[in-house]
């Protein structure tokens, strides 16, 4: 919690939170929020009222009781917009991801020169060694490597790189672990990888959800109708003989318009980021705690989110006439000089057949051979055996002939569900096969039923061939895959959803996963994620669980319930407050509508100063279940509106009569009108 703690309340945060609260003041930005625009035109109003208010000791009170209203509503945006602190993705950290690198360029002459990154164009040659950053995106042409792409991809699992084939590129701002490679630059500077990231990310735009949008009408037209009502006000008294004076009149708007519900949003926001807190997901603002609630379609990466990153050897396939014992020795022995995470596997996996971890010094007379890019294999030599494992090519060109037919279908085997197959030999001679694969994260299955039972499509998004894919998916219970996906297939497919419809949900961990989360309504980086992907999403889950996603689409149906409920009797409220105070207010000009003041208000200033004041005190009464939350049901739309009207709308239909009239008698006992 001291880490969460620190990242809430990190000077940067709230300095840009205050900035934001300021921003939000802006009449340009009033249109976007709803709560602003009701904050502002009672701000404008009681700023009027303060300019030429009446020195009339009650018409003073009147009006701090609605100055202290609206600066209850102010406040309250200005501690979510504190809540809020670190705001929508920003292509600023991905810039920062760039790094000022000096890179080996080789003359034609075979020199090196040393040159600044951003010097460099297509189809220089650039030379990198072990523990340098490759410095511009380019393809290998000779060499092979051990490759950190963990910057970019989020995978903490280094990958081989190597001459020749698919797995030629590389990435600028990666590290090369291994070995070294000789690198042709294939993009001037403004067309890599990085620079497309930020094109992206730049491009990107969360859209307003349907509440949102349905709640800034709502309240816009509420606003304008009572401000409308107001300014008749004044000419309609003066024409019967009842005078208002500007000082009234604002005290009557601010206490008309729906600062109920303006004062209560915020507290729900805050309490939705609260709970979000307490699953251990950081939540950037309160609208991305709503649009949890309301989505029907989530994406997630596999790899990191749905599966734990690295291949792990699952199992071990005897050749005929080797027993499975026999494998997994030799397997374990070819890989104790294996540091790669496959390697750690084997040795981990050989355990569970008996054989317990040996270390390199336990055989002082073995000669170990260390996994190598280059190689793709690694080994030992003891006892006049020679032991090696890795990629079956490489094993098949050490062993100078063919693999047996069984093998062969082994390896097919493993090929077609998905897996990576590694062959071991002794001598001439092939014991078996090794089956690599992704481990697909503990409770996916059951929490993915739990989505689609909610009406929620789970889609996974990788980069993976499809066989991959497939088997990932299969094995997860996802209701959907799509392979080979580049960043902008993600942020299509994303927008394509948005365009039919239906409210997104992302979840990433690498800077290629920034654009998607930047777009998706709701953006869920990974803690052990890249910065830029963190910046990008409007959620961190610290635990880097994507089984929590259950939690926090519930925490959002929940906030939505509660903001449903309140908003509910908030309007419900505020038409009642009219139809209570302004038949008191014209009975002495009308007098037949005498039989509408049923609560028998004393006054017209009683009555303005009775419904000011019950207005503050119903939203303080309000803000603790606001907090608290209303529980979440999982109930259809139809009884969940039923209810609300039941309980909600007729209790804000009750509560401003009996309210208001129990104040104007604590009023006039005081004598304080």
């Amino acid at each position: 919690m001291a880490a969460i703690h620190h990242s809430l309340f990190d000077r940067r945060i709230v300095g840009r939170a205050m900035l934001d609260s300021f921003k939000k003041l802006n009449p340009l930005s009033l249109r976007k929020n709803p709560v602003m625009f009701v904050t502002a035109v009672g701000a404008v109003m009681t700023t009027l009222g303060l300019v030429v208010r009446s020195g009339k000791e009650s018409a003073g009170f009147v009006f701090q009781i609605s100055l202290w209203l609206w600066f209850t509503v102010l406040f309250a945006n200005f501690a979510e917009a504190m809540a809020e602190g670190r705001g929508k993705a920003q292509a600023r950290e991905l810039r920062k991801t760039r790094t000022s690198t000096i890179a080996n360029r080789l003359r034609e002459d075979g020199t090196i020169e040393a040159v600044p990154a951003e010097r460099l164009r297509k189809a220089d040659l650039v030379l990198v060694v072990a523990g340098e950053i490759i410095p511009a995106d380019g393809e290998i042409i000779e060499g092979a490597a051990s490759v950190d792409e963990s910057a970019i991809t989020g995978e903490s699992a280094p990958v081989i790189r190597e001459a020749g084939g698919d797995r030629s590129a590389v990435t600028g701002g990666t590290r090369v672990l291994s070995d070294r490679i000789k690198v042709r630059v294939t993009a001037d500077p403004g067309e890599s990888f990085l620079d497309r990231m930020i094109n992206l990310v730049e491009g990107a735009e969360r859209r307003k959800t349907p509440n949102e949008i349905a709640l800034t009408i709502l309240l816009s037209a509420l606003t304008i109708i009572f401000l409308a009502v107001i300014l008749t006000l004044g000419p309609l008294g003066r024409y019967s003989g009842v005078s208002f004076t500007i000082t009234s009149l604002v005290a009557l708007l601010v206490c008309l318009i729906p600062t109920t519900i303006g004062g209560l949003l915020n507290a729900i926001g805050i309490a939705g980021i609260d709970r979000m807190v307490q699953k251990n997901v950081l939540a950037m603002s309160g609208r991305a705690v709503e649009a949890a609630g309301d989505v029907d379609v989530l994406l997630l990466d596999k790899t990191g989110t749905i599966t734990l990153g690295n291949r792990q050897a699952a199992a071990f396939l005897p050749a005929a006439g080797v027993t499975i014992d026999e494998l997994a020795n030799a397997a374990q022995l070819a890989s104790l000089a294996d540091e790669t995470p496959e390697g750690r596997s084997i040795v981990v996996l050989a355990k569970t057949y008996g054989f317990r971890g040996r270390a390199l010094s336990e055989l002082p007379e073995a000669k170990f051979i260390p996994f190598s890019a280059q190689t793709r294999m690694s080994g030992v030599d003891i006892d006049g055996r020679r032991i090696r494992k890795g990629a079956p090519d490489a094993v098949r060109a050490f062993i100078g002939q063919n693999v047996p037919a069984e093998v062969l279908d082994s390896i097919s085997v493993i090929s077609f569900s998905g897996g990576t197959p590694l062959l071991v030999a002794e001598g001439s001679r092939v014991l078996g096969a090794v089956h690599l694969k992704d481990i697909v994260k503990g409770g996916l299955r059951d929490r993915f039923e739990r989505f689609r039972a909610m009406g929620i499509k789970t889609v996974m998004i990788t980069g993976d061939n499809p066989l991959t894919a497939a088997a990932i998916a299969r094995e997860a219970g996802m209701d959907d895959f799509v392979a080979e996906a580049k960043p902008e297939d993600k942020l299509r497919l994303i927008r394509s959803e948005q365009a039919a419809g239906h409210l997104v949900a992302m979840t990433g961990d690498g800077t290629n996963d920034a654009p998607a989360l930047a777009q998706a309504d709701v953006g869920v980086a990974m803690n052990t994620g890249t910065q830029a992907a963190k910046e990008a999403g409007n959620m961190v889950d610290l635990d880097s669980n994507p089984t929590k996603l259950i939690e926090v689409v519930e925490i959002g149906k929940q906030m939505l319930i509660t903001r449903g409920a309140l908003t509910t009797f908030s309007i419900a409220n505020d038409v009642a407050k009219y139809f209570a105070i302004i038949p008191a207010m014209l009975v002495g000009a009308f007098p037949v509508i005498a039989p509408l003041n049923i609560m028998g208000l004393r006054s017209p200033a009683s009555a303005i100063l009775s419904a000011v004041i019950f207005n503050a005190l119903i939203i303080i009464a309000l803000i603790p279940l606001a907090l608290r939350g209303v529980r979440f049901r999982p109930l259809g739309a139809t009884a969940l509106l039923k209810r609300n009207l039941l309980i909600y709308g007729l209790g804000g239909l009750l509560a401003p009569f009996a309210g208001i009239k129990l104040v104007d008698m604590v009023v006039n006992a005081l004598h304080l009108i």
